[in-house]
Formats: C-alpha cells, sequence, structure tokens
C-alpha cells in the first residue's frame, strides 16, 4: 500500500532512530507533519549486530512520528552508512550514437547516450559482497571539452562521463532492510546517510567551491566532500560519540548510560565558552548518595576525543588529489555537531571556515527538526520526493542476488537524474 501524499525518511544510527514524516502540500511542497525518535541499541558502527532491537527502535520511532501527525505509515525511505560504505571515482567513453541526418556527420546526444555512457562508467568489478549504493555523475567531457553539465542535445562525436560510485556491504544492506521489514514497513530504497544530509544542509554555492559535510554520528564520523557542485569523495572514520561516551564513564567511574546522559547535559567540548557551570546530577549506585559533576570536567573530558576526531578527518581530507582548496569549508552535522565549542575546535584544526548544518526549514513542525540530529532525516524526506516520480522495486529478500550485482534501480535512479537534471 502507498503513502498517499507521504514521504518518510528513517534515520537509523548507532545510538537513535528518527523518522520524519513529510507531506506533499496542494502547492508542490513538503510540510513536515511528524517527527519521532526512539533510542537504538542493535547497531555498531552503523551495522546491524541484533535485528530484533533494531527492528523494535525502527517501529518506536515511526509510531512515534506516526502519533504525531496522526498519518499511518506504510513504505520510508531509508538512510545507509557507516564504516562499510566507500566511495571511488570513475570514467566511461562511448560514441554517440544519437539522431543524424548523416551517418558521416557528429550526432545529436540523446538521454539513451547519457544512459549508456554513465552505465560503461558503473562498470567496475566489485567484490561478491559489495553492492553499488549510488552512481552520481560529477561532469561530462563532450568531444575532449571538458566542465559540461548538460551534454543533452549537444552535437558531438564521443561522450564521456566522470562518476561517483558508493558501494556498501550486501549483507549489512540487506540485514538493515530486513529490519524494516521485519517491523511491518517497506523501503523505498536505501539512500547514503550523508547524501542525503548534504540535500538537507549544504548550499549549492558550497558545493560549486568545494565542501566537506562531517556527520558526527553515535558509532562513526561519515564525510562526504563535494567538488565543483558533485560529490567528489565519500569516507569515514571509525569514531564517534559513542567513544566520547566511554571516555566519560572511565574517567568518571560512572555507568556508560550515566555517561551519555552527562554528555548531553553537557553539550560543551571547550570549558572556557560555558556561561554556567553548573553540576550535573548523577544518581548514585546501590544506595550510595548522588554524584554531582560540574559541566566544565565534562567539557574536559569531551574536547581531546572530538579533536582526535577531527584530525583523522583531516588526514583523510588532506590524502585527497583535490585541484582546489575546500572555498566551502567544513559543514558539521549529526549529534557532534551540537557540542558548544564544536565550531571553534573544528576551526582549529581544520583550518578552514567551519558552521553547524541544521536543516532546510520546511514549514510543519519547524521547532521539532531545526538540529543537526535531524539533517539526515529531512534529508531523506527531501531526496525520496525527488525520486517518488520512479518507482523503485520492493526491497525484500529477493532481491538479494541482483542487489549484490549492482543491478538493482540503477536505471530507475539514471532516468530519475535525467528528468531532474534535463527535463
Amino acid at each position: 500500500m502507498a503513502n498517499d501524499g507521504l514521504v518518510v525518511g528513517l534515520d537509523i544510527g548507532t545510538t537513535s532512530i528518527r523518522a520524519v514524516i513529510g507531506e506533499r502540500t496542494e502547492k508542490g511542497t513538503i510540510e513536515i507533519t511528524g517527527v519521532g525518535i526512539s533510542p537504538s541499541s542493535g547497531l555498531r558502527k552503523g551495522v546491524v549486530v541484533n535485528i530484533e532491537a533494531t527492528l523494535q527502535s525502527v517501529a518506536a520511532a515511526i509510531e512515534a512520528a506516526e502519533m504525531m501527525s496522526g498519518r499511518e505509515v506504510h513504505a520510508c525511505w531509508t538512510g545507509i552508512g557507516g564504516n562499510h560504505v566507500d566511495g571511488v571515482n570513475s570514467r566511461g567513453v562511448v560514441a554517440v550514437t544519437g539522431r543524424s541526418r548523416d551517418e558521416k556527420e557528429n550526432r545529436e546526444i540523446g538521454p539513451e547516450d547519457i544512459v549508456r555512457v554513465l552505465e560503461v562508467a558503473r562498470a567496475m568489478v566489485f567484490p561478491m559482497d559489495r553492492q553499488i549504493l549510488e552512481v552520481i555523475p560529477q561532469t561530462y567531457i563532450v568531444d575532449k571539452q571538458p566542465g559540461i553539465r548538460n551534454p543533452l542535445n549537444m552535437i558531438a562525436r564521443g561522450l564521456e562521463a566522470e562518476v561517483h560510485i558508493i558501494t556498501c556491504s550486501a549483507n549489512s544492506a540487506q540485514n538493515l532492510i530486513k529490519c524494516v521489514n521485519r517491523a511491518g514497513f517497506r523501503v523505498n530504497d536505501l539512500i547514503l546517510q550523508t547524501l542525503a544530509a548534504g540535500r538537507a544542509v549544504l548550499t549549492e554555492e558550497e558545493k560549486e567551491l568545494g565542501v566537506a559535510l562531517v556527520d558526527l554520528g553515535g558509532g562513526t564520523t561519515d564525510v562526504m566532500v563535494c567538488c565543483q557542485g558533485a560529490p567528489y569523495s565519500t569516507l569515514s572514520v571509525p569514531l564517534g560519540g559513542a567513544e566520547i561516551t566511554q571516555d566519560i564513564s572511565i574517567v568518571k567511574n560512572i555507568s556508560f548510560e550515566n555517561a551519555e546522559r552527562a554528555k548531553i547535559d553537557a553539550r560543551c567540548c571547550i570549558a572556557e565558552l560555558l556561561e554556567n557551570d553548573d553540576d550535573i546530577i548523577i544518581e548514585g549506585l546501590g544506595g550510595r548518595p548522588p554524584l554531582p559533576i560540574p559541566k566544565s570536567q565534562i567539557a574536559v573530558i569531551v574536547r581531546p576525543r572530538l579533536a582526535e576526531i577531527f584530525r583523522m578527518v583531516k588526514d583523510k581530507l588532506d590524502a585527497l588529489p583535490l585541484s582546489r582548496p575546500l572555498g566551502g569549508g567544513i559543514v558539521l552535522t549529526g549529534g557532534g555537531a551540537e557540542f558548544l565549542g564544536a565550531v571553534e575546535l573544528a576551526a582549529q584544526i581544520f583550518k578552514m571556515p567551519v558552521r553547524i548544518g541544521n536543516p532546510l526549514s520546511m514549514g510543519g513542525l519547524q521547532e521539532r527538526y531545526n538540529s543537526p540530529l535531524f539533517a539526515t532525516a529531512i534529508g531523506l524526506v527531501l531526496e525520496g520526493n525527488i525520486r517518488e516520480d520512479v518507482k523503485t522495486p520492493d526491497r525484500g529478500p529477493d532481491t538479494k542476488v541482483r542487489e549484490k550485482k549492482g543491478q538493482v534501480s540503477f536505471f530507475g535512479k539514471i532516468w530519475e537524474w535525467l528528468k531532474k537534471e534535463f527535463f
């Protein structure tokens, strides 16, 4: 059963799961009418390790969003990320076979030529345990002329395409789909989390100048680099908010749950920026009295680990063969972006402009989602709305073999992209 007028984004994270319900208005825009969040305990580093726990969290998040919106959800656009996601750039070359009155003349580039060159560009050999998640065109070269954004209807003999191919673990993707299916919902498609977050927080100018979106998640920190308006690199570091919480737990000798609450209550990584150094009261164990911990002490613990994450990201960015500096700087999103001082700390390490990536205002329950925590979920709604016109196959166990070969939905995605860009 279809979601009549609904576009639902499901962000399955390591520490929490967020569901956002968007409704299409008569003006053709999307209005957010439901937001749900649930603790997540079935994932580690973005990978499902407990299907039962994950499906219960998925159901709880979507049910909370349903209660708020008063609508029933049947399908959703689901985000995927983590250490198992990887990106590689590729190039394809074809001869133009479009319309021409004379076989000896140059020919007009048609949609079928663009589909062919993108198919050639994606024809790389990947291990059997990998599946292609996205094939994103970056730029075209028409008769050796680079930098062409829209080659449709141009006269040429040869067409080249540079693309960014994103792959993921086939088993991880199938386990994610299985969790959502068993929770009672259908997965319209899997969408890279940083790609969705970029849709919600990045400007076209930033993507053109070059920008790195840094999604500070609970299990991993995922990064997408955009240059000249398109994704250039997809990478990840295996550290996130969970390591920060673990540091607090060890240093203060408190439980992981209490450490997580202390981290959220303090929400700071530079103690000098705190206006009031209030105490956080931690419940005592075994009848012991409550333990007061100043917020400044939590900030002192948070800072070195967050700085380590930023340095790891910087090392990966420095290793990229970029043709020009990232003029758009760094955009922080995810839960870690909410730390007071995160922008200042990142600016010190990256030596470039840094800002917080809050999602675009889409009307409706703005106060509920105006936070970098919801950047991915809002982006999934935006990206899902764009893809709604192209019907993708139901994502279930029967698609596993085709997905491993990267065949599912490829042509649908290409036609969807062609229509969005050129028509």
